[in-house]
């Protein structure tokens, strides 16, 4: 992360009878605007899809990560460019898309999915990320030993070097099926975590993820699981709890998916073919 992830600031510590006034690191927190440019030379339109807020650093990934997982793109190749606009700490960022494509902007609308409040239908919301997935689960999965799954987490946290500072960030990492730790990326945004470990994959060709383990430092909510299975990653493992909608989204998808992860313990929802047991 970026020396920009980072933020200070005073606060007074209260242990008991004793008041202390002590300075803290925060991870940051500021707004990104994502703006697409395409169609065909001479004729390009600039159009601003997003705003997210996110913690500074690593923003080309997350912007095409995004761009990915939203179904705007489907490829490396449909990136010509990625730059953020000019100025000293730029929050707006732009990927100019290759000449001839046309992204189907309402789909950055989340018609099927906007927030864990959300009442959409989960069927339709499965149904909309079949449609626009362009990998299917890897049948081939080799079993995972769960002496592997359950090192994940600590290996994960020993990389975590804004969450030691602050203790106030998400991370997402991508381990290879013997529980070596590949990529990790960390923010304010769970899901943006995840869609700047997924950008980073796009833009050095390595997607689709589907010979990997993805560990979620928290909950594993139906966006993470959509993210994910967009990828192509077929074996996810969370830190914290599920929502009903993610279970029903890795079922459907034939995904597996393992929650509560700690210690030596973790539950398994769908999947378990993948897991030794």
């Amino acid at each position: 992360m970026s020396a920009g992830s980072l933020s200070h600031t005073s606060a007074i510590r209260v242990e008991g009878n004793v008041i202390t006034p002590v300075k803290e690191i925060l991870a940051a927190e500021e707004p990104l605007e994502i703006r697409i440019i395409y169609g065909e030379p001479g004729e390009r339109i600039q159009k601003s899809i997003s705003v997210t807020m996110r913690t500074p650093g690593n923003d080309d990934e997350l912007a095409a990560g995004f761009l990915f997982t939203e179904g705007l793109i489907s490829s490396r190749q449909d990136i010509s460019e990625i730059y953020h606009e000019p100025g000293k700490n730029s929050n707006t960022i732009n990927i100019a898309l290759r000449a001839g494509l046309a992204p189907d902007i309402k789909k950055t609308e989340r018609n099927f999915y906007t927030t864990s409040s959300c009442g959409v239908c989960g069927k339709a919301s499965i149904e909309a990320v079949r449609t626009n997935c362009v990998f299917k689960p890897k049948a081939d999965f080799p079993k995972i030993q769960p002496e592997i799954i359950w090192q994940l987490p600590g290996k994960l946290r020993g990389e975590q070097s804004v969450f030691d500072q602050t203790g106030g960030i998400h991370a997402c990492a991508l381990f290879s099926i013997t529980g070596e730790l590949l990529l990790l990326r960390e923010d304010v945004g769970r899901h943006n975590a995840l869609d700047k470990l997924i950008g980073a994959s796009l833009i050095h060709n390595k997607l689709p993820l589907d010979n990997h383990i993805l560990l979620l430092s928290g909950r594993a909510s139906f966006e993470l699981i959509q993210k994910a299975a967009m990828a192509g990653i077929c074996f996810i493992a969370a830190v914290g709890a599920p929502s009903s909608l993610a279970v029903e989204m890795a079922e459907e998808w034939e995904l597996t998916l393992v929650g509560f992860l700690r210690g030596n313990k973790f539950n398994i929802y769908c999947g378990s073919e993948r897991i030794s047991l």
